[in-house]
């Protein structure tokens, strides 16, 4: 899985403000997003340790930036110190295509619901985490299908690119087979409970009632 944060500061990073945690999966692209007030390692790994919690399979491995917020000894412990060791490693310095699932899913996932606008009310948080850990992550594992890169090859100056048919993480999770059985039963049983437009719905209510906390900048805010 690879990690990243995304800072609500608008169009400043002076003062406390809320920032966003994106986790997300290579292999089945399930993502799991958490906000926090500040991103002091400590938080960081509450938050993480809140997503595995709710993730449908095992984490085998961690890649994170080089952000004191990741690279902590509380973390490093948290994941290397257990029963079942993940590995923990972290991007080169300066190479943001080292982490590119997650940064496409900061887009996805964070900047297309929230924007650019600053969150610096602290009780703005409560209000995110409930939008993330409930309708937003159904809708998005749930619903939203992405292609996968099948292969890549270079015809002159140009790549010739060819993808996999679009699934859902969902899908995805269905179809592993390092998925137990029991585990995928329990997920169809919630699926069978959904309807993304009534998630739709309640998620832009829960935007609304969040966004009341806010000072909207002069930047266009990006959203469902």
């Amino acid at each position: 899985m690879e990690a990243d944060t995304v800072a609500h500061c608008g169009d400043s990073v002076a003062g406390r403000f809320a920032w966003s945690l994106t986790v997300t999966d290579i292999f089945t692209g399930w993502t799991e997003n958490r906000a926090m007030w500040n991103k002091e390692g400590g938080l960081v790994y509450e938050r993480i340790s809140d997503i595995e919690k709710v993730l449908p399979f095992e984490v085998l491995g961690f890649d994170c930036d080089n952000g004191g917020e990741f690279i902590n000894h509380a973390l490093h412990d948290y994941f290397t110190k257990r029963e079942k060791p993940v590995q923990f490693t972290r991007s080169r310095p300066y190479k943001k295509n080292d982490n590119a699932h997650v940064e496409q899913k900061n887009w996805t996932h964070v900047r297309n619901l929230f924007g650019y606008d600053r969150l610096d009310k602290k009780k703005t948080v409560v209000l995110m985490n409930d939008l993330y850990r409930n309708e937003w992550s159904l809708l998005q594992n749930h619903f939203m299908p992405s292609m996968k890169l099948k292969s890549k090859e270079r015809i002159g100056a140009k790549y010739k690119k060819q993808y996999e048919p679009a699934k859902t993480p969902y899908e995805r999770v269905l179809e592993s087979d390092s998925v137990a059985d029991t585990t995928k039963e329990k997920l169809q049983a919630i699926h069978a409970t959904l309807n993304p437009f009534t998630l739709k719905k309640i998620i832009e209510t829960k935007l609304v009632e969040i966004f009341k906390h806010i000072k909207v900048s002069s930047n266009v805010r990006q959203r469902l």
